[in-house]
């Protein structure tokens, strides 16, 4: 990857790059999370109301699918990137894909439906890993605004995702579901327009592919990518056509099952066949835990599209004198109180670090998962109104979304920082593309998860939210215990670091 570093600071004191990643992916989230919103809502709908008349369980699954699929597809999307296209073109490609793939959503038509979803996970593969790693690309190792950069950064995604939950969220219940999928379309149109007008901001970064292969591993890279779409048309074409019969339910079961054993997988390869040092083994050790408490939270926290998201539309007064609050709007509380909290967490974790008070990777990420199950708590008692027959106060919903935002912000930024802290430095890259994996894993058990809630039995209902908070807070428990542990290791692990010499790495 070629990366021309300069003195730029044209854009609030950052590289004038930064503005370019910054409303490209503002926009791209605003697609994303406007049509994901509506995804559960669209195919619970009766056809009368333009749905596709779809199951819980089975809108559910598809919708763990989906957005598990999504983060699974981030990892060929970084090897393209960085083998065969460089991030540039990857960034503009898959965002013409998430676009065509919002178009095609917007045709009135039930049998384009998976077509558009599948255009979209592939698009959002190529872009999403590769614009966060040039917005990295923007800064030198020892430049000061690098951390500050990925602030404004990931505003601009909170941003993008308030203006999708709110005009998409609008447009469906007023305009039709195809309006709002329209209208993610033309948000990522606009994205790609700015990102096109003003890419001579990047200054090559991202420009070229960042390893050269060999011309018989870029043919072959080329043929397989050509093979896996060639499958997935057909697939695709004998599903629509009735030909291939799938069920949902059992397809996100096994991909569940699938997504774990490949963590497992590479994440045991690298610990026993990585020729580590001991110290590198206590680091993995400590950097499993988290894996495994991010992986349960993503279960939980991801039930707000799916599950939560039903509660807002079906069992939630959502009248203001004469304006009916529209469900997905529920759902933009998240990014609402990331923004707003954001500041608070970051100083909160710095004043605790100065009182040498900081808690472990692993007690924060455990905190984190304590505190969204406790989001559930809250809907355990709503739940329990609506299945009396009475429809529950917006408060209810906000009330958990704050928690589950509380929670995020104590497990997901954590998370990520320990895995660039506690991954073997020769192998941080794969380890950050399997600790992804536990985000695919999360997404696809939500969806199993919210297929449970049977709309024509509301009296399990809260019991199903509390056998999610009892398992998330038995989870959170573990983890803060075997922590205590861990937080030795880690301490262990940076004086050895610091000690012994790295062995040579194996990877080719």
């Amino acid at each position: 990857m070629t990366t021309k570093k300069s003195n730029d600071n044209s854009f609030f004191g950052h590289p004038g790059g930064l503005q370019t990643l910054f409303f490209t992916e503002m926009w791209e989230r605003m697609s994303y999370y406007g049509m994901r919103a509506l995804l559960v809502l669209f195919m619970t709908a009766s056809m009368q109301e333009e749905g596709l008349a779809f199951t819980v369980a089975s809108a559910t699954a598809i919708y763990g699918l989906y957005t598990g699929a999504v983060y699974f597809m981030g990892l060929p999307g970084g090897w393209i990137a960085d083998r065969l296209i460089g991030s540039q073109r990857a960034v503009w490609y898959g965002g013409i894909i998430i676009m065509c793939g919002h178009i095609v959503l917007a045709i009135p038509s039930h049998s384009t439906f998976f077509i558009g979803l599948i255009l979209v996970v592939l698009g959002t593969g190529l872009l999403k890993p590769n614009i966060s790693a040039m917005v990295g690309g923007l800064y030198s190792d020892n430049d000061a605004r690098r951390d500050g950069g990925f602030t404004i950064y990931y505003m601009g995604i909170n941003l993008g995702s308030l203006i999708g939950y709110a005009v998409c969220g609008w447009l469906a219940p007023n305009m039709g579901y195809h309006w709002a999928f329209g209208a993610a379309a033309v948000g990522m149109a606009i994205g790609l327009v700015q990102y096109k007008v003003t890419q001579g901001r990047l200054a090559g970064n991202g420009d070229e592919p960042a390893t050269d292969l060999t011309p018989r591993i870029h043919k072959l890279g080329w043929s397989g990518i050509v093979l896996f779409l060639l499958v997935l048309i057909g697939v695709t074409t004998a599903t629509t056509m009735g030909v291939l019969i799938i069920d949902p339910v059992s397809l996100a079961q096994d991909v569940a099952i699938a997504f774990t054993v490949i963590f497992l997988i590479y994440f045991f390869g690298i610990f026993f066949m990585g020729n580590l040092s001991e110290a590198e083994k206590k680091r993995m050790g400590a950097l499993f835990l988290i894996c495994i408490a991010s992986a349960c939270f993503w279960a939980g926290f991801e039930q707000a599209g799916s599950s939560l998201n039903l509660f807002g539309r079906d069992y939630t007064d959502r009248m203001i004198g004469a304006f009916s609050i529209p469900p997905a709007w529920f759902q933009s509380a998240n990014s609402f109180f990331i923004i707003i909290l954001s500041p608070f967490f970051a100083a909160l974790w710095v004043n605790l670090g100065k009182r040498m008070m900081d808690p472990s990777y692993g007690a924060k990420c455990a905190i984190g998962l304590i505190i969204m199950a406790s989001g559930f708590i809250v809907m355990f008692f709503a739940a329990q109104l609506a299945a009396s027959g009475l429809k529950v106060a917006p408060y209810w919903l906000i009330t958990t979304y704050f928690l589950h935002t509380v929670g995020e912000l104590c497990l997901s930024p954590v998370a990520l920082s320990a895995v660039s802290k506690l991954s073997p430095k020769r192998f941080a890259g794969q380890m950050m593309g399997v600790f992804v994996l536990t985000y695919s894993i999360g997404n696809v058990i939500a969806g199993l998860l919210a297929g449970n809630f049977n709309p024509d039995r509301l009296e399990t209902m809260p019991d199903l939210y509390m056998q999610i908070t009892l398992f998330s807070i038995a989870i959170g428990i573990v983890v803060l215990l075997l922590s205590l542990k861990t937080r030795h290791w880690e301490a262990l692990a940076d004086k050895k670091h610091e000690e012994e010499p790295h062995p040579v790495s194996q990877q080719g």
